[in-house]
């Protein structure tokens, strides 16, 4: 009867057994992706005041764009929002890419 009481962990309850989907805890910490976008720079700005003009769907298409422009200037904007994350009582702040 001993030898039920001390049973040995088996596959089944090994917790690598377990699919990530059953796990719950935290939100995942993986960041988002981050979105570029591209803009051709607006008519009439300069690098040291800079102004957005026309928005390229991709890096590829604003490339065309400002070189068939010639001269445009391409921006790339990266979007995020700051957060706070309590980590062992303490608030760290983070930021976290929007989406388009």
């Amino acid at each position: 009867m001993m030898e039920t009481a001390i049973a040995k962990p088996t596959e089944e309850n090994s917790p690598m057994a377990e699919p990530a989907s059953a796990k719950r805890g935290r939100k995942s910490r993986q960041p988002a992706e981050e979105v570029a976008r591209y803009f051709l720079s607006k008519e009439g700005s300069s690098l040291t005041r800079p102004e957005l003009g026309e928005e390229a769907a991709n890096e590829s298409e604003a490339l065309i764009k400002a070189f068939q422009s010639k001269g445009s200037v391409i921006y790339v904007v990266m979007s995020y929002q700051a957060e706070a994350e309590v980590q062992g009582g303490n608030p760290i702040l983070v930021k976290r890419p929007l989406q388009k």
